[in-house]
């Protein structure tokens, strides 16, 4: 059984450079094509991350094929959205369900709420036991048939603010998509948007029609 989130933090650091390498970091903000390019590197850079048998999600060779290069909806900026974190008075801990059947602990840190297509939404920060980096598992309208079932994944860094960039674009696939040995946490009900969210990672064609053979 292998845990989803030692590894993607590695990913998510070399996601990090490429946008610091595409930006520069005393660059004024990005303009809308600035932004589409970063987006694209990461994904860029993720497919050949991916496509390394050495790395990490470990997906059988015989299978890449069936995943790679990743599938993504087109990038949207409407879906970079701005967000508030309500704190909770207390980290709480709440038991989260994953793929491989043990409960993972885990620390509720608050809810993000924000607004999009002028319809307020929220979501339940989560965080591993001691971290301050915010994890939000999370399902929507698309997760019936476009995107994995068992929902997405965003990860943000914390801010002195409690402002934050929720920008779904860079929405991902859990591990357990890719290799069902990974043991990933389930979204909590409260994190099942009302909306589809259609930016971010999606379904191969060929897991689609797996998975939705009448569609």
């Amino acid at each position: 059984m292998r845990s989803w989130r030692p590894v993607y933090d590695v990913w998510l650091t070399m996601a990090a450079a490429t946008v610091l390498l595409a930006a520069g970091c005393s660059s004024p903000a990005p303009d809308e094509k600035d932004y589409e390019q970063q987006i694209e590197a990461e994904r860029h850079n993720k497919d050949v991350v991916f496509s390394n048998p050495e790395a990490e999600p470990k997906i059988p060779k015989d299978q890449q094929q069936d995943y790679l290069p990743l599938a993504y909806y087109p990038i949207d900026p409407s879906y970079h959205v701005a967000g508030v974190l309500k704190p909770a008075v207390t980290r709480e801990t709440v038991q989260i369900p994953t793929s491989t059947g043990p409960i993972r602990m885990m620390e509720r840190l608050g809810v993000l709420e924000f607004t999009f297509n002028g319809q307020q939404l929220s979501l339940a920060a989560l965080a591993e036991p001691g971290s301050k980096r915010l994890f939000i598992p999370f399902k929507d309208e698309t997760s019936k048939s476009e995107t994995y079932p068992a929902g997405r994944y965003l990860d943000l860094s914390p801010t002195p603010t409690g402002l934050y960039e929720i920008d779904f674009n860079r929405a991902y696939h859990p591990y357990c998509y890719f290799n069902s040995t990974y043991e990933c946490p389930f979204p909590p009900p409260e994190n099942r948007l009302p909306i589809a969210v259609r930016a971010g990672e999606k379904l191969s064609e060929k897991k689609r029609v797996e998975l939705n053979p009448s569609s």
